[in-house]
Parts: structure tokens; sequence; C-alpha cells
């Protein structure tokens, strides 16, 4: 090899111009007159080409990783044969290395056909396959056969968890790139699997660290659930306790001073003889008898609270067999689809249908009577009607004198106005249609309680 001259002398073109011939040693780095320069150079160029595709064809395998193990292992594979247009490629990992990689072995025949049964390969190609499993060392082959057999150890850590063995045609021989480019996908390759088994595993992590979340969500919900009825059944045992003492007080206290109050009356009645007198003691002993019959309703409502096991329409239907007159024909009609309402609100709809009841069993010298409970998607309907004398005019005049000198007089009236405007209804009284007093009752359902 003779060095040529630099700078580059100008020489002749075909066309008879001087130009500055490029000198072949600026594009190959190498300054060589020798008639075989240019061979070598083309042997060179194919060589680099070959590389740079199978450098590209590795990066095209590596970029499977996020699919999984077993795609990752199949382009690899692929590559490899592609690289050496081999006629048999085996790829398999050493037992109890990588342990989450699938497929463990993958053997690739003529015309890249995948080999599954290993039983039905070439004798030597199992040898192979069965000894990277193994991890055992490889055999040594003779010249001849290292021309066109390649074994390569796929490493991790420095330690060997796997291999590439392959077999390529008589006219194609393994040469030093060949090496080069199967150590980098070998190396590559462990990588990647490495990070597949990383991914995969966090991929289940993340699934169920999700499934936790999701049951410790159902758990909370659970918990926050009975806390609720833990503290509305202590409501309840509270409200219920102080019912009971009501009505201890009311039996014990008041009513026996109204029974006594009537039985005074009664022996009065018998030492006088004005009739004047005596129509008002009777008036005096109606009011005690209607007053000792209120009191045992009440008693009666408040020893039997039952909210916590019935629904308002059994509430109500159980209120028309509460001390009512015999002659008072009542009926309970319920409309529409039953929300569950919050327990208050059952509450005060059931004290206002019996105080509404009541007075018409009392006052109002009806026959028929009619509880009507209409629920409606964002209100509930509590109508109770009669057929008596009571009208609605009166009992608007009377609301209003209440307001504007609380005597105590048409407590109940204003106890049913109070019970409505607490739940942020209203109450009406208006004419109903058998001709006597209708209560009207509108309550608007809260969302917590139609979720419930």
């Amino acid at each position: 090899m003779t060095g040529a001259a630099w700078p580059p002398k100008r020489t002749e073109a075909p066309s008879g111009r001087s130009w500055p011939g490029p000198d072949l040693d600026a594009l190959t780095g190498l300054r060589s007159g020798k008639p075989s320069f240019y061979p070598e150079y083309r042997v060179s160029a194919v060589r680099l080409r070959r590389v740079i595709l199978a450098l590209e064809r590795i990066s095209a395998a590596l970029i499977r990783t996020m699919e999984g193990s077993e795609a990752l292992v199949r382009a690899v594979v692929d590559a490899a044969a592609d690289h050496l247009s081999a006629d048999w490629v085996a790829f398999a990992l050493v037992d109890g290395r990588l342990a989450d990689a699938r497929p463990r072995h993958l053997v690739l025949g003529p015309d890249g056909v995948e080999w599954s049964n290993l039983d039905l390969v070439p004798a030597g190609v199992r040898a192979h396959v069965e000894a990277v499993r193994r991890g055992a060392d490889h055999p040594e082959h003779d010249r001849e056969s290292a021309r066109r057999h390649l074994h390569v150890p796929v490493r991790l850590d420095g330690r060997t968890v796997g291999g590439f063995v392959a077999w390529t045609p008589r006219e194609r021989e393994v040469d030093d790139t060949d090496q080069s480019v199967m150590r980098i996908l070998a190396g590559q390759t462990a990588s990647a699997l490495q990070n597949c088994a990383l991914l995969e595993r966090s991929e289940k992590l993340y699934a169920r660290t999700a499934r936790q979340a999701e049951d410790l969500k159902a758990r909370n919900a659970e918990l926050q659930s009975t806390q609720e009825q833990l503290g509305a059944a202590r409501q309840r045992e509270v409200l219920d306790g102080e019912r009971h003492r009501i009505a201890r007080e009311l039996h014990d206290s008041v009513t026996q001073y109204a029974l006594s109050a009537g039985m005074h009356i009664e022996l009065v009645r018998g030492e006088v003889s004005d009739p004047k007198l005596l129509g008002h003691l009777d008036t005096a002993k109606d009011l005690t008898k209607r007053a000792v019959e209120q009191l045992r309703s009440a008693i009666y409502a408040l020893s039997h609270h039952e909210s916590a096991d019935r629904d308002l329409p059994a509430m109500l239907r159980q209120l028309t067999t509460v001390h009512m007159p015999d002659e008072l024909r009542i009926d309970v009609r319920i409309g529409g689809e039953p929300v569950p309402l919050e327990p208050e609100q059952e509450q005060s709809l059931f004290r206002i249908a019996g105080e509404a009841l009541f007075n018409t069993a009392m006052h109002a010298d009806a026959s028929r009577a009619s509880i009507r409970l209409a629920y409606r998607p964002d209100a509930v309907r509590l109508t109770v009607s009669d057929d008596g004398r009571g009208r609605p005019e009166e009992i608007r005049r009377s609301l209003k004198a209440s307001a504007l000198t609380p005597s105590g007089e048409h407590r109940g009236l204003v106890n049913m106005q109070t019970r409505a405007a607490e739940m942020g209804g209203t109450v009406q009284f208006r004419r109903a249609r058998m001709g006597g007093l209708a209560v009207q009752v509108d309550v608007p359902v809260s969302g917590k309680a139609v979720a419930r």
C-alpha cells in the first residue's frame, strides 16, 4: 500500500476540462493504490450496510417490549434469523432464570417456520436447546462447522440466563461482524426481558392495588352506612325512651287528673237541679271525656312507636285503628312509587295525619274520612279529608288568631303548621270533595332520602 499525494492533483475530465478528482481515501479513510482496494471497499461497504440493517431490525424488535415477553422473544428471534439468513435459529432461557418470561424456548426452521414441538426438530438443534435450558456449556465444534454455526449467550447481571444458537446455509459464513451483532442483540434482549418482567409485575401490582382500592372504597361505604344506621338507632333509642317517659307521666298524672275531674263533675250533677247548670256540667263532662280519649290516643301513639320497623303507609293504616269512633269510616290510599323518607319526615307526617284525623273524630261530626299519601319524584303530598262540618276559612282565622294571641288554644293546628315548616313544606286548609275539610301537606323529598 502506497500513500497518494495530497492534496489531489487536478486531472483531465473526459470532456477535456480539469477537475479535482475525489481521492478514494477521502471517502474510505484509506490511502491505497493497490488494484485490490476497491473489492475490499465493496466488501466493507456491504458488511457495514448489513450491520446497519441488523441494528434497525434489533431496534424494531426491542420496541415490542411493551407488548409482553412473548411478542419480544418472537421479534428478536425473527431479527436474528433475518440477519444471519439462517436455516435454523433457536432461543432458550435457562430453567429458573427470568421465570416470568414466556415462551421459555423458540425454534425457527427454514423459511421462518416456528417449531413448537422439540421432538420434531433435528437432533442437533434439540440438543443445543436442551443444553441452553440446563445452563450447560456449548460443545466444541470443528472449524468447518464453526463457520456456519453460532453460539451467543444471553447474560444479565454477569450470569447467563439464556442463549441464541443458529445454523447458516453453506454459502453464508459467520464472521466477526455477525458475532458482534448477535452479542448486541443478546445483551439488549436480556435487558428487554427484564423490563418486560418489571412491566408485567407493575401492571399486576397496579391491578391488585386498584382492586384493593375498590374494596376499601366499598368497605368504607359499608362502614359509613353502618355508622349512620348505628347513629339513627341510637337516636331512635333515645327518642323511644323519652316517648315512654312522657307517656308514663301523662298516664300517671294528667290522665288521672282528667278522670278525677270527670268524676267530680258527675258527683256535682247529682246535687244540681238547675237545668242551665246541668247543661254546663254536661258540656264539661263531655269535654273531660274527650280530653281523656285524646290523652289515651297520645299515650298509645307514644308507647307504640314503630317507625323503625314500619314505613309511613303502614303507620298511617295503623293510625286508623287507634281510638277512633265506630261511626267514623276511614280509608287510606297510597299513590305513586313509595320513596323511603328521612325518619324525621315520616314521623312529622305521621303526627300531622294523627292530629288531623283526631280533629275530624272529635270536632267535625264526620261519618267518613280519607287519608291519601301521594309520592312524586321530588315531593310527597299528604291529604286528610272528611265530610264533616269544618270550614277552611274558620280554620285559617283560628290559626291567625292563635299567632296573634298565643293562649294555648288551637295548639294542634299550630303544631301541624310548625311541623310542615320544619320539613321545608307547606300546609293548606281547603274544601274537601266530600264536603268537609281537607288538610293538605306538601313536603319536598331530599336527594339523600331518594338515594336511600
